[in-house]
């Protein structure tokens, strides 16, 4: 039983050493991972479509 208690003190210890970000940062994160996954769309889209193209001209 000991080592339980012990080991809920440790990860209640833990929690408080947590730093959360702030709202700026959360925003700014999130508009930046959707700014290169709009770009990573379309740089394979654009790769696709060169490719489907080279394909349909080859056969």
């Amino acid at each position: 039983m000991k080592k339980i208690l012990d080991f809920f003190k440790s990860v209640r210890s833990e929690w408080f050493k947590i730093v959360w970000p702030s709202r700026d940062t959360v925003v700014r994160s999130t508009i930046m991972i959707l700014v290169f996954s709009g770009l990573a769309t379309l740089f394979f889209f654009v790769v696709d479509s060169v490719l489907n193209a080279l394909v349909g001209w080859i056969f």
